[in-house]
């Protein structure tokens, strides 16, 4: 299946499923998760709780962030593709953020908590076929369609991604 028609998804998503790499959106999302949690695992203890401005998250909110995202979204997906006509509500990314608590959580389990999910998000994906991966739906008042939220999520992974590397993190201890 192409990438997503970027016409069928809100303007505002656009900038996350373009930053999601390839064609397919079952090897980006193990190509995704595969990137992620090698950085993941190379960030040390003493950078968990590193923000690298005032007022911006600790590495580890937005590692939680990235986590409630793909929940929201994955959940957005699993409804459209099962046909179910209810406008979903939004929800307010900071606020989800003030309440997580991810400074007290432990480290490991966050990231046993994103690999978890993402092997979640992989398998649901997987079992979709191409109309499931068709249908659309309305979240927020606005119309989506399974497979541009399958590229938002990887995208918006990708986005931290690169904002972990270039604001968060020193190039020597970036994986290869």
């Amino acid at each position: 299946m192409p990438r997503p028609d970027l016409n069928r998804m809100p303007e505002y998503y656009h900038k996350y499923i373009n930053q999601a790499k390839g064609d397919d959106v079952m090897s980006a999302l193990r190509n995704n998760t595969s990137s992620f949690l090698s950085l993941l695992r190379m960030i040390p203890p003493d950078k968990q709780y590193h923000r690298y401005a005032e007022g911006k998250w600790m590495i580890k909110e937005v590692l939680q962030h990235i986590i409630d995202i793909e929940r929201v979204f994955t959940y957005r997906a699993l409804r459209f593709a099962r046909k179910d006509e209810t406008n979903l509500p939004g929800f307010d990314e900071k606020v989800f953020s003030i309440n997580a608590k991810a400074d007290k959580r432990n480290w490991d389990d966050l990231v046993e908590e994103f690999t978890s999910l993402r092997k979640a998000t992989e398998l649901m994906f997987g079992s979709f076929d191409d109309e499931q991966l068709e249908s659309s739906g309305t979240a927020s008042n606005v119309s989506m369609y399974v497979l541009g939220i399958g590229y938002i999520i990887i995208g918006h992974c990708e986005h931290h991604l690169a904002i972990l590397k270039e604001k968060y993190l020193e190039k020597e201890n970036q994986p290869a």
